[in-house]
């Protein structure tokens, strides 16, 4: 896990419990010594957010970066939450201002999606509300293993609705890509719950005999997905308090999945820049938004394209010299002169995300490329972790053109072909 991403974790536990062990980030986060001194070190002394407890606890006191004391949500100043840490008891402490947590809230940007399930009113009037419940209830779990695989964040159970926050407690660099794939999953997703559940026909009870109709019933479900600036914090009544993102881009991503049809994902044009070459969208205009006065362009998702990541999309439109890599490209290109004399190479390149791997390896593939060399591409994925083999079983899907629309024949017949070495059998 990234550095940020283990001081962001750190960061909520902190708001949420006021305090941590370091046994137990070493064990959640698997931290050797050297990390955790880091993590204690950008909490304590670079933003002033915490202190130490005899070298075993990490206490939080919600002190700003500018160093402006905040009783935080343990309450006191931080000589006073210290001397609470130590054993001292003040009934007091646990009394919570109006103004208590205003510093705890978070300016970031946060890809906001809005989920709903259509028609769901309708569907109350044909199911017994424990059989309700039993749909409702399988439709939110399947949404939550989805949202969960991308490591999304629930903010609220909107009765049938879901509102879901992507880059929130942890932000990624793909954080609207991640929205929109989980988006369109979703979608997919409760077409095999229709199947589970039996819906008894209004015409079935009182005086209608026991061979009544029974219907399946079809869900379907609408998304709206909006990019922008919140402010993410504590808010609520000492009875229910929750961490939710103010702004305008939560509402915007109510009104854009109002615009959406059944079993669409509908985007604005900021979070369609962020995923511009990785999904395939249709342009829906700039329909009139009840509260919204600025025009919003809107499109609809219709596919993932074939591209993995910008860097793939950024290569088909045309890359920039190689600058300032040339001991490293130096490197690769001996490298590939020994190999050319017969003696195998293994090379690691690594390092933190956007210094030039991936360009470094592109320019090495533009100059032997000429020579005739060939190109095997395995790729992992965050979101296949869980899978050893997801690299290789996702070359295999596409080399031999598999589809994920197609059958369990028409995928046999085409690993068919392909293992006795016949031209696989791509769709047009």
């Amino acid at each position: 896990m990234k550095f940020s991403e283990v001081v962001a974790q750190t960061l909520t536990w902190l708001q949420r419990d006021g305090r941590v062990s370091y046994r137990a980030l070493k064990r959640e986060f698997d931290l050797d010594d050297e990390f955790l001194e880091d993590i204690k070190a950008e909490l304590i002394e670079a933003k002033r957010l915490a202190v130490d407890e005899n070298g075993k606890v990490l206490v939080w006191t919600g002190d700003g970066i500018n160093g402006e004391k905040d009783k935080g949500i343990n309450g006191g100043t931080e000589g006073e939450r210290a001397k609470r840490g130590k054993g001292e008891k003040e009934e007091d402490s646990k009394l919570r201002t109006p103004n208590s947590e205003l510093s705890a809230a978070e300016r970031r940007q946060l890809t906001v999606m809005f989920c709903d399930l259509v028609g769901s009113t309708a569907l109350s009037a044909r199911l017994d509300p424990e059989e309700l419940r039993e749909v409702v209830r399988s439709y939110q779990e399947t949404c939550t293993a989805v949202i969960r695989r991308y490591d999304g964040h629930i903010a609220q159970h909107l009765g049938d609705g879901l509102l879901v926050y992507f880059g929130y407690p942890s932000a990624h660099e793909d954080d609207a890509a991640r929205a929109v794939r989980a988006g369109l999953e979703i979608v997919a997703a409760p077409q095999h719950l229709s199947s589970r559940h039996e819906v008894p026909s209004p015409l079935a009870g009182e005086g209608q005999g026991e061979g009544a109709v029974s219907l399946s019933p079809s869900l379907h479900i609408r998304i709206g997905i909006h990019t922008g600036l919140v402010v993410i914090g504590e808010i609520g009544s000492s009875e229910k308090r929750e961490m939710l993102a103010l702004g305008e881009t939560p509402n915007l991503a109510a009104r854009i999945q109002g615009q959406a049809a059944p079993d669409e994902v509908v985007i604005s044009a900021a979070t369609s820049r962020l995923v511009e070459g990785l999904f395939a969208c249709e342009d829906r205009g700039q329909p009139e938004l009840k509260g919204v006065t600025t025009p919003l362009t809107l499109y609809r998702v219709v596919k993932e394209e074939e591209a993995h990541s910008r860097f793939e999309v950024v290569v088909r439109r045309g890359l920039t010299p190689l600058i300032g890599r040339e001991h490293e490209y130096g490197l690769l290109q001996e490298r590939w002169t020994r190999v050319k004399d017969g003696a195998g190479q293994v090379v690691l390149l690594s390092g933190e995300p956007g210094i030039g791997k991936s360009r470094l390896v592109e320019a090495l593939k533009t100059t032997v490329k000429p020579e005739g060399a060939s190109f095997l591409e395995l790729r992992c994925s965050p979101y296949t972790r869980n899978s050893t083999l997801a690299p290789v079983i996702e070359h295999v899907q596409r080399v031999l053109g598999l589809q994920h629309d197609e059958s369990p024949t028409e995928k046999l017949q085409r690993l068919t072909v392909g293992a006795h070495g016949r031209a696989p059998l791509r769709p047009e």
